[in-house]
């Protein structure tokens, strides 16, 4: 009982560092972009953590953990609306449950992954998206994708029964990559910010405020132990160490290594390359932060940095306009997070790299399909973009009424 009593703890301590991660979110999102559209950003990023949670509770957790069937294809389940609570006549917790933690405490630490892979999209499609039909988009990806997706690994679903199962401890493909596909195709439905192209070369559009920015990220750094730390799903003190080790190495080596490239490249040190090279060396190695090495996790880390520089570039030379660089740091970082467990560590054998390549595959197949009919659908009824005035005249005012500082304004173009 006293174990449970302190795995449980741990793991709703790692809930709260998760939930402080959507304040992260928050300010790194409205650190990169115009002034103008700041109330905006808040409130999309307040509407996805709240509808989330409720969206959890009344189907998402029990799609994603349906308890297949032996002989099921592993592909969809459903254990029924609500939480079910887990009493028993006397009142007291089944401890049967789970020798590490509680029920509840499993829900809601479930709940906050939910919720933050539809932040991912919020910060690529930002300044220009109508907050209407992205409500309804956060609404199905949150509450039905991303959960029958969750299922086919860690669900115990088809990924999790292949010969070789494959390996996300984490998230980097099952959170982040999820995020960072439907922002990928929602960059691409929507088109480019009005003035970030010109003469096909790629504008800089400055954001408003890179220390809210820069706190945005510190905060992230901090709740990824809990993203980490809490999925190793018990307090046991050699394994939840290591992972914040290999975390903290990861992401240290990512920043670095971004500015180094960064600057040789362009011959300025950039701060925002700077903060995306930490946020990649993090998605980066959370796939397998429990099975890698210190030495391990800066490679991965360096080599993160590396990709977010030459992503964020390659996305500007496809002409996709991702204001904050979701796309480098969730998705491609993601898919190289999730290919070097088969790589490096305790896993690391050729047979896991195929199951690696077999577990994106899936994942790019159902989150490209469903964020394409979704937002397709969108368009075609209700649009998904703001009208060229209310985009030059700034979100807040037009969809919101009000003004982030209405004391200090900005003449903005």
């Amino acid at each position: 009982m006293e174990l449970l009593t302190i795995n449980n703890v741990w793991m709703m301590i790692c809930t709260a560092l998760v939930f402080f991660m959507h304040l992260g979110f928050s300010l790194l999102e409205i650190g990169l972009t115009r002034q103008k559209n700041t109330i905006n950003i808040l409130f999309k990023n307040i509407f996805i953590i709240t509808v989330g949670l409720l969206l959890y509770c009344l189907v998402g957790f029990n799609l994603m953990y349906p308890g297949f069937a032996e002989g099921s294809s592993g592909f969809f389940g459903f254990a029924g609306f609500g939480l079910n609570s887990p009493l028993t006549t006397e009142g007291a917790l089944d401890l049967a449950y789970n020798g590490g933690y509680t029920y509840w405490t499993d829900f809601l630490f479930q709940g906050m992954f939910a919720a933050t892979a539809a932040t991912i999209v919020s910060g690529a499609v930002a300044e220009r998206i109508k907050i209407g039909p992205f409500m309804v988009f956060v609404v199905i990806y949150v509450g039905l994708i991303y959960p029958i997706a969750g299922s086919w690994k860690w669900g115990g679903g088809f990924l999790q029964t292949l010969e070789t199962p494959f390996y996300d401890f984490a998230g980097s493909t099952l959170v982040h990559s999820v995020g960072g596909w439907a922002a990928l195709v929602a960059v691409w439905l929507l088109g480019s910010r009005i003035g970030k192209f010109k003469d096909g070369k790629a504008q800089a559009i400055p954001g408003h405020n890179i220390p809210l920015a820069t706190a945005g990220v510190l905060i992230l750094w901090l709740g990824w132990f809990g993203f980490n730390g809490g999925s190793v799903l018990s307090a046991e003190p050699g394994a939840t160490s290591l992972v914040l080790v290999t975390t903290s190495l990861a992401a240290a080596a990512g920043g670095v290594i971004a500015f180094i490239v960064s600057t040789i490249l362009h011959k300025n040190y950039d701060l925002t390359m700077f903060l995306n090279g930490i946020l990649g060396g993090l998605v980066g190695i959370t796939a397998g932060a429990d099975q890698m090495s210190p030495t391990d996790a800066i490679l991965i880390g360096s080599i993160a940095g590396a990709i977010i520089v030459f992503g964020v570039a390659l996305i500007d030379k496809l002409k996709l306009d991702d204001p904050v660089g979701a796309i480098a740091v969730h998705l491609i970082c993601g898919i190289w997070g999730t290919l070097a467990v088969g790589i490096f560590g305790a896993l690391a054998s050729g047979a896991q790299f195929m199951s690696q390549l077999i577990g994106i595959g899936s994942y790019a197949a159902i989150c490209i399909t469903s964020t394409f009919i979704i937002l397709f659908v969108l368009k075609k009824t209700v649009g998904i973009r703001v009208s060229e005035r209310e985009e030059l005249e700034g979100l807040d005012a037009h969809e919101h009424g009000m003004d982030a500082y209405p004391d200090f304004r900005l003449n903005e173009h």
